[in-house]
């Protein structure tokens, strides 16, 4: 069988490398690029990756635009500053070829403040059949598999999602103004409730229930920014509803 990579990018160039390197067992390297100015094209390029650009409007978007470019039988989507592994690698590669089911999660472990959180780790469809596979979401978008079973495979992802606590709070921040904007559209309700028990409900499910505890100290600030970024995305949705934004 036949595997399609497509890494989406914006000035990407520090990051690209290692994650194309990370998927040369594929049969073809697809980058998504936003326009990047930081030379993020030109290495594309010099690593004989297929390159598409289109301006940013949202992640799902981005993802469907490349997918009618994809030539394998299966994709596997990938974000610069991920990387699969060589057990990974093997684990793909024997999914694929056996075809017992349409699709797999891949478990993907937050790496703050020099720790990899293995109980924060989320598993998110990010393999799958080529066949009328799509994607929908503005942020922490979702692939939808029209037909069949969905497996999850065992090895993880090396994901190097936040280089420190400001730019995981930076990424919330961000995150929150598109879910935000999406629960506008959906005309939600916002209520002090949703202010005041839901990130108090974010923090105790990751820390207590999914025990982000045995992750230490990095666990518990981990669990503490994702219960902000609850509240900030309730926040900025009242925000919008005023037209204050």
């Amino acid at each position: 069988m036949k595997l399609s990579v497509v890494i989406l990018t914006y000035n990407e160039r520090a990051h690209l490398e290692d994650a194309v390197h990370s998927v040369a067992f594929a049969d073809e390297i697809i980058v998504m690029d936003s326009y990047s100015t930081d030379g993020t094209v030109e290495l594309a390029n010099s690593l004989h990756c297929t390159v598409l650009q289109r301006k940013f409007d949202n992640f799902s978007n981005q993802r469907n635009h490349a997918i009618p470019f994809a030539k394998g039988e299966w994709v596997l989507f990938l974000d610069a500053d991920e990387r699969i592994s060589i057990r990974l690698q093997a684990e793909i590669v024997s999914k694929i070829n056996k075809g017992t089911d349409q699709a797999y999660k891949l478990r993907n472990p937050h790496f703050f403040l020099n720790h990899f959180l293995y109980h924060k780790a989320d598993r998110v469809i990010r393999l799958a059949k080529n066949n009328q596979i799509y994607f929908t979401g503005d942020v922490h978008e979702k692939l939808q598999v029209p037909t069949g079973t969905v497996g999850i495979l065992d090895n993880y992802i090396i994901h190097y999602t936040y280089k420190g606590i400001f730019h995981f709070l930076n990424k919330k921040e961000s995150y929150a103004w598109f879910q935000a904007g999406e629960l506008l559209k959906k005309r939600k309700k916002i209520s002090y409730f949703h202010l005041a028990f839901k990130p108090f409900y974010r923090f105790f499910s990751t820390y207590v229930l999914k025990r982000g505890f045995l992750d230490g100290a990095p666990g518990f600030a981990g669990s503490a920014v994702d219960a902000y970024g609850v509240f900030a995305r309730y926040a900025k949705l009242m925000l919008l509803e005023r037209d204050l934004k």
